[in-house]
């Protein structure tokens, strides 16, 4: 092991020794580390729509199922499958041969009854004046006007034969009840149909407006009732417009108003039924179509929203902030949030209007740390959920 002389080892040391008191006071000339840069929300109170998104399936305004009323072979279909058919539009012609000449027999007993009625008339006018005079007695005045007044109600019950006839040959010819569009056909020209047959022929459906039949579970109306009772909630506008949207996550560009609400609950599924009217001009929704609506539940007032970016969660699922207080240091609150409101937090506790709460630079900062304000925002404020 190589020694170095005496002489030379002590100038060595003290060398040594200067250099780590000049690196000292290098290291100490710069002063303590500056405070971390935060940015923060002014979180503040505002009112606030909450709503409930609910599952519900689309149904027609109006549905009409064609049957015809008179049986007979289906001599001509008059419409195109899928189409759009208007009230009274003729859709299927029945072949009417039978019924017309029933129409016309029923004429001819009309002209025969009316015939008829012409010359008890007459026999009653001259039968009457020759017993003025006494020319004839009172019996045959008296069957004279018996048998007008039979010749009259002879001709009422051919009337009504005709009318019952002419209204069996207009079922013949088989219309739209209603305005709407038609699906397919269950028949082709030359089947044979019956009177009142439980197969419909085609059924037509008016879908501007359309419905959106929805179910809320009972327990979310309990809870609904009892925070507006208890006035955590106020009740919203009742022609609160509602959203609804597709199965794609796309928003259907008109909204909708809730028409009903059921009176009853399904024991089997603990729920009840809303209805939602839609206008549908693009008649973009169908029948049986799946779709969520967006309901407004009540209004929460002075309600105090924190952005989602600024809460965070424990391994036990509780959640905190870090707040800055007047004096610029960090404090780590605990905080009950409730629901999600577009990027914020509704607060039901531990937090107030006016607080700042830590929205960047969470990774540098700790409880008790001074820090500062590098940019100073208000929350966004939302008018519904």
């Amino acid at each position: 092991m190589a020694t170095f002389p005496r002489s030379l080892a002590l100038p060595l040391i003290a060398a040594l020794a200067l250099a780590m008191a000049g690196c000292s006071k290098e290291q100490g000339a710069g002063g303590p580390m500056p405070a971390p840069a935060v940015s923060v929300a002014v979180l503040g109170a505002q009112d606030v729509t909450l709503t409930r998104e609910l599952p519900g399936r689309t149904s027609a305004w109006l549905v009409a199922e064609v049957r015809p009323q008179v049986s007979g072979l289906v001599s001509e279909r008059l419409f195109t499958e899928g189409g759009l058919v208007k009230e009274g539009q003729p859709l299927y012609q029945i072949d009417d041969a039978s019924y017309r000449a029933a129409a016309n027999s029923a004429r001819a007993q009309l002209a025969r009854a009316q015939a008829t009625l012409k010359t008890a008339r007459l026999t009653a006018e001259r039968v009457a004046q020759l017993a003025r005079i006494d020319a004839v007695s009172v019996q045959d005045n008296d069957n004279a006007a018996a048998a007008l007044a039979q010749a009259e109600a002879d001709v009422g019950v051919a009337r009504a034969a005709l009318d019952a006839a002419n209204v069996t040959l207009g079922y013949a010819r088989i219309t739209s009840p209603i305005s709407g569009r038609i699906g397919r056909s269950s028949v082709t020209q030359g089947a044979l149909v019956t009177a009142n047959q439980p197969q419909a022929l085609a059924t037509v459906q008016q879908l501007d407006p359309i419905y959106v039949d929805l179910t809320q579970s009972s327990t979310e109306l309990l809870e609904l009732r009892r925070s507006l009772a208890e006035g955590r909630l106020t009740r919203g506008d009742e022609t609160m417009p509602v959203t609804i949207l597709l199965e794609d996550g796309s928003t259907f560009p008109h909204e909708g108003a809730l028409k009903f609400s059921e009176v009853s609950v399904d024991p089997s599924t603990g729920s009840f039924a809303l209805r939602i009217e839609v206008p549908n001009p693009d008649q973009l929704l169908m029948p049986g179509m799946y779709v969520r609506a967006v309901l407004g539940a009540g209004v929460r007032s002075n309600a105090v929203l924190v952005p989602q970016r600024a809460v965070a969660r424990d391994p036990k699922g509780g959640t905190s902030v870090m707040v800055v207080d007047a004096s610029d240091v960090i404090e780590q609150r605990s905080v009950v949030v409730s629901r999600t409101i577009g990027d914020q937090w509704l607060v039901e506790s531990g937090l107030a209007a006016g607080e700042r709460v830590v929205i960047a630079g969470l990774q540098k900062i700790a409880p008790g740390a001074k820090v500062e304000i590098a940019e100073s925002v208000n929350a966004a404020p939302v008018g519904r959920e």
